[in-house]
């Protein structure tokens, strides 16, 4: 049930002395992780610590890409897909992290961009059409994303959206062929 739901309630907490507010609003947050890292954020960071924030998640998503070397092949087995597809949802947990936190629009396009491009051009045999169903996993999940992407791009300044023009195209290109993959 919400407050919104319950308007006694809702009068009863306004009610309430501003210590014993204090008191409840300190026990929420403390039962929210995000929202004690967005309040954090917002009350207590700056620009550097945005810019450090940016650093930190690209260095997170070029390590967790640098360990595919070890987990993925680029032949379309079972094991490449279904290891690429978790490494890609692990990618995008991290991104959608930093998107709650931060709410920065242009960085997590940045990223997202090369969460999708990376996979895609040092594995390329795995977004070629596969009677494998790990690859029909793989290719819808990449697919939404690209779409979510997009989405993102043109929410962007048109300034943002020429500086981000190249991988733009690449990311036309991989959808183009995922598109032809399926069945």
């Amino acid at each position: 049930m919400s407050l919104h739901q319950d308007p006694e309630l809702k009068s009863a907490v306004l009610n309430l002395s501003q210590k014993e507010k204090d008191k409840l609003l300190v026990r929420l947050i403390n039962k929210d992780k995000m929202l004690l890292k967005q309040l954090h954020y917002q009350l207590l960071e700056n620009e550097d610590d945005l810019e450090d924030r940016i650093e930190n998640l690209k260095k997170n998503l070029e390590s967790l890409f640098q360990d595919t070397i070890r987990k993925v092949s680029n032949s379309p087995t079972f094991a490449n897909y279904k290891a690429l597809n978790n490494i890609l949802r692990q990618a995008s947990g991290l991104i959608n992290e930093h998107e709650k936190v931060t709410k920065d629009k242009f960085s997590t396009v940045e990223c997202r961009l090369f969460m999708l491009i990376y996979p895609y051009q040092n594995y390329p045999l795995l977004y070629e059409k596969s009677p494998i169903q790990a690859a029909g996993k793989l290719h819808k999940y990449i697919t939404a994303r690209i779409k979510t992407t997009f989405n993102n791009i043109g929410s962007l300044h048109e300034d943002l959206q020429f500086d981000l023009q190249e991988q733009t195209s690449l990311l036309e290109e991989i959808k183009e062929r995922l598109d032809s993959t399926t069945f």
